[in-house]
Parts: structure tokens; sequence; C-alpha cells
């Protein structure tokens, strides 16, 4: 397992114009000089946290998708982050994990935010997706999902663990700021795995704020990166391999972690 070179961009976004949004983060990637494993944007990169299917959403062979193949191929790393997808009459907050040659691993958001109309218009999924990057086992996630502990639970099983690194893409408002900072670095800190945040900024079509807040946290629970409040802003880090295996070969809670099934 090698380390890890991670960029993250944290955004505003324009409500529902997915071809302002495209462009904006064409120039955000173009404009860094890192040369990242894994670039990650936000929830719902191209419209915003929009329940507007007939008008947001794209196919998995869309404007969007093709977009996400193009500039992981350009840039030779994968490219992640959700959209809402039409698929068999329903529609999804899918998150894509978009490799350089142009083969790709879907996660279909698993809750659906009940204080919105997001329940009641989208399909949730019902599969984890943990991907593996250079010896690395990572679990994609989105926003909601943040506050459900189960469903993001690693294991430990025959001396391995099940993932390595969390991923969540948000659109996490502002006036709940202090819950996805805590949030995040529990489920770190309760997972003895990296976690890392991406959230949008500034305002968006119903008026909510967002304040960004973005996060790279170590198993521990440090913070190692957190990006500006309400600033766009990007980032590029490295993640450690020793320090993680370091870290769990000290503390082996994970021998002592309770079995359990998801089901449902």
């Amino acid at each position: 397992m090698n380390d890890l070179k991670i960029t993250i961009i944290q955004s505003n976004l324009v409500w529902e114009n997915p071809t302002q949004n495209l462009a904006d983060f064409s120039l955000k990637i173009d404009d860094s000089k890192e040369n990242p494993d894994i670039i990650i944007l936000p929830e719902m990169f191209n419209t915003a946290f929009s329940i507007n299917p007939l008008k947001c959403a794209e196919t998995m062979t869309g404007t969007t998708v093709n977009w996400m193949k193009n500039k992981a191929k350009e840039k030779a790393c994968v490219i992640t982050g959700s959209l809402l997808i039409k698929e068999n009459e329903q529609y999804f907050n899918r998150m894509i994990w978009m490799q350089p040659d142009g083969n790709f691993f879907t996660y279909d958001k698993r809750h659906l935010f009940r204080m919105s109309d997001e329940f009641k218009i989208f399909n949730g999924g019902s599969q984890r997706c943990i991907v593996e990057l250079k010896g690395w086992k990572i679990n994609l996630n989105i926003c909601y999902d943040l506050r459900f502990p189960v469903w993001s639970r690693n294991t430990y099983k025959d001396g391995q663990y099940e993932y390595d690194l969390m991923i969540y893409v948000a659109n996490w408002p502002a006036s709940r700021s202090y819950i996805w900072q805590t949030l995040l670095k529990a489920r770190a800190i309760e997972n003895q795995s990296y976690v890392i945040g991406v959230n949008r900024v500034g305002d968006d079509g119903f008026g909510t704020s967002h304040s960004g807040d973005s996060m790279i946290i170590d198993p521990v629970g440090n913070v190692m990166l957190q990006a500006g409040a309400s600033k766009e802003e990007t980032h590029t880090l490295d993640i450690s391999k020793d320090f993680i295996t370091d870290f769990r070969n000290k503390f082996t809670v994970g021998l002592d972690w309770d079995d359990f099934e998801i089901t449902g």
C-alpha cells in the first residue's frame, strides 16, 4: 500500500446549471499543478443539491459522466463526486468513481434526506461501495450518510480491515457545520480510518448557506487539513500508509469490534 495524494475542491455551485459548473471545475482542475491520485468534488457538483429530476437528471452516458471520463483520462487520476442520475425510470443521487482508463464504480446514496423531498423523489441505494486504489480500500458515502454510523462501520476479519479511507461528498448546510465537523472526526476515530469530507460553499436555490469546512482527518481523529469557512479552495495532501498501519498495529481495537450484518 503506497501513500495517496488527494486533491479536494471546495467550491460554490451554480444552481441547476451543469454547463457552468463543469466549466468552473475544469478551470479549477486545470489550474492545479499537482498530480494527485484522486480528485474529490462535492455532492451533486454539476447542479447543486436539486430535487428537480426533470430538469437535472442525466444518464450514465450523459454530459457529466462523459466529462468525468475525459478529465480523469486527461489528469491520469480518479475523479469522484455525485450527481443526479436517471436509470430505469428511477432517480438516484449517485457517486461515481471514475478511473483514468474510463472504467468506473458507482454508489447510490443510501440515506435520503428526510427533511427535504429527496426521500420522496429519489431511490435509495442498498449496497455499500468499497473501491481499491494503490492498495487502499476506500469506502464511498454521500452527505446524510454521515449521520448513520452502522452504515459506515468498518470491520476486521482474518487480519484485514474492510477499508482504510472513507470519503463523504456533501452539500451540508452551514447551520449544522458543527455537527458535520464532529461526525467526520467520530467516523475516523471509531473506524480507525482516514476520513475525507468535501462540502460546497455558497447559497443554493432554496437560500440555504453552506460554509464548506471540508476536512481530511487521520485515523486518530486529528484534522490534517481543513478548508477555510465559506471560501472556494483547492487543497492537495498526502495520506500515509505507514501511519495507519503503525497505529492499527499498536492499538488493536479492531480485534474487539462487535460483529454485525447490515440488512435491508
